[in-house]
């Protein structure tokens, strides 16, 4: 046997995908259990499917978190890209290093000590808590992740692209679309 893929190496890969896997795999195979008791196997059923797509409750929840899925993750993407273009292209300005703390804050910070700051600035400010302070939260936590991931792509990024498509009579709006989108795409 070669050495790389010794006995114990095998063994080992096979026990970790098992702890990693098998509860998951479980939990899908009990979930058309027909049975309340999760240790008996009762027969295959998807009653349990079929009530929850008619929980009313459920369903508004889902659409509810998908909704703030969707329209965070798109502020927050846009937020970010422009964030990571404004650090990386003014290297000098009034307030670089505040924007930059603040930008960069929730990637050091807890979450929990985030969140209530978050919602201590929403009561002071008297916001009612619902869909809107929830996706502001979500935005606020996921900005500085786009921004760190555009940024370093930014700081790879050849200059000199735009330049030569500006000097061909590209205006500024135009190179950001053609040139410098295209490039920072994967980072986005």
């Amino acid at each position: 046997m070669n050495a790389t893929w010794s006995r114990f190496n095998i063994t080992s890969i096979v026990l970790g995908f098992a702890f990693l896997y098998l509860p998951i795999v479980l939990l899908i195979v009990f979930s058309f259990n027909e049975s309340k008791l999760v240790t008996v196997w009762g027969g295959f059923s998807t009653k349990w499917y079929v009530s929850l797509f008619h929980n009313q409750g459920l369903m508004d929840a889902t659409w509810v978190t998908a909704r703030v899925g969707l329209i965070s993750a798109t502020v927050a993407t846009v937020l970010g890209t422009l964030a990571a273009l404004t650090l990386t292209r003014y290297t000098r300005f009034k307030g670089r290093v505040l924007f930059s703390g603040m930008v960069f804050a929730p990637l050091v910070m807890p979450e929990v000590i985030t969140g209530l700051s978050l919602l201590l600035l929403f009561v002071a400010v008297g916001l009612d808590r619902g869909f809107l302070t929830v996706t502001l939260a979500h935005i606020t936590l996921t900005m500085c992740f786009v921004a760190v991931v555009v940024q370093s792509r930014l700081m790879t990024f050849d200059r000199s692209l735009e330049e030569a498509a500006m000097d061909l009579g590209a205006t500024p709006v135009k190179t950001f679309f053609q040139i410098t989108l295209p490039v920072i795409m994967p980072a986005i």
